[in-house]
């Protein structure tokens, strides 16, 4: 249910919270009786990218701020989802901070009916879930590649394949009809220079994989060949992975997570494979072994804004654009063909000086902080 805009303030501010703004440089730091609440609902609890996050929150950020995480168990459904957000509402969580895409439309409704604030953290609503719930109250907003990013993250990794000269590939659509793995998958077949049935426009593409929920290789033509499309780690068997690379494609593009299930498979049949990840240790040890060959990748910290909107929004200091609507904020890749450039951005984002740091984050957290303020950070990384 939609509420109205002018409970924001009074209602952050229930119970024993307590914010001290600091004087100079629009800093601010948190001094509370009680301890920030912050449920977090995860899909992947063994990926490293997923772990990376979770060390961030729980190490990184719970050390530098008054503020406890509390995690889900892996969640397999919309129905867990929304029982997880009824569950951390009765313990007093004052925000939710979403990984995981079962169902984000009951996720944003839940959190409305309890009064908590949501942000999402991995992937984005689609433009029309947007359109619906950007301005509800407590919907903090997103930050991280929207479906133009996502498409062209794709799209130069195909490229980048294609002017590698190769002549057929095999295809990896991670949790399709998720939207973010579909608009990667069209943008790897318009990098290729492949159309899907008959288009090689973004939205034309996209929109018959949804229709599909797959990938019908009957639909692409181009000049390179997609020889097998396997889709979703949960309904991949190694029978259908063994069969693809009985195909001896000269290269396995996958849009995610193929680090994570396939890397050792690859390895060994000597298939030279992409991701669009994060950089994490076993991915550099597959970019130093010279199969993993292209990397697409967030960092640990990138989920720092997010982390900043809900504790805004806890503190009485709820974000909005000029349109007042929910920060919409997005976030491109960092790409890694080789090793070095690899190490040199693992590095910059590990220990204690993640590339959003504490200094970082509290330019963007306090009470006279804007859109602007946080957009422009963003953009700036």
């Amino acid at each position: 249910m939609k509420r109205t805009m002018k409970k924001m303030v009074s209602m952050a501010l229930t119970g024993t919270m307590a914010v001290a703004v600091l004087a100079g440089a629009g800093t601010s730091e948190v001094k509370a009786a009680d301890k920030a609440k912050i449920g977090v609902l995860v899909a992947d609890v063994s990926g490293e990218e997923a772990q990376g996050f979770r060390s961030y929150y729980e190490n990184y950020i719970a050390g530098n701020y008054d503020v406890e995480f509390n995690y889900t168990d892996a969640l397999q459904s919309a129905e867990d989802e929304k029982t997880a957000i009824e569950k951390f509402a009765s313990q007093g969580c004052q925000a939710i901070i979403s990984f995981s895409s079962n169902d984000r439309v009951q996720q944003i409704e839940t959190c409305e009916k309890y009064g908590v604030y949501y942000a999402v953290a991995s992937g984005v609503l689609d433009d029309a879930q947007y359109e619906t719930y950007k301005t509800y109250e407590y919907f903090a907003g997103q930050v991280g590649p929207g479906n133009d990013t996502e498409f062209e993250a794709g799209k130069d990794m195909g490229a980048y394949y294609k002017e590698q000269g190769v002549s057929k590939v095999a295809i990896y659509g991670a949790f399709i009809p998720n939207p973010m793995h579909v608009y990667r998958v069209a943008g790897v077949l318009n990098g290729l220079g492949c159309t899907y049935g008959g288009e090689s426009d973004m939205n034309a593409i996209a929109g018959q994989i949804f229709q599909d929920q797959t990938v019908d290789l009957s639909k692409v033509e181009g000049d390179v060949e997609v020889v097998s499309y396997l889709q979703g780690y949960g309904d991949t068997t190694t029978d259908e992975l063994n069969a693809a690379i009985q195909k001896t494609p000269d290269a396995f593009i996958s849009v995610g997570m193929a680090t994570t299930f396939f890397a050792q498979s690859l390895s060994e049949a000597g298939i030279s494979f992409s991701d669009i990840d994060s950089f994490t240790e076993t991915n550099g040890n597959s970019m130093k072994n010279g199969t993993l060959t292209y990397l697409a990748g967030k960092y640990s910290s990138s989920i720092g804004p997010v982390f900043a909107l809900v504790m805004n929004a806890i503190n009485g200091n709820v974000i909005r654009d000029e349109d007042g609507n929910a920060p919409s904020i997005s976030q491109g890749y960092l790409v890694a063909t080789d090793s070095d450039t690899f190490d040199k951005y693992s590095v910059s984002d590990s220990g204690d000086a993640p590339i959003y740091d504490k200094e970082t984050l509290d330019s963007i957290i306090g009470d006279n902080v804007t859109f602007e303020d946080v957009k422009t950070l963003v953009e700036s990384k």
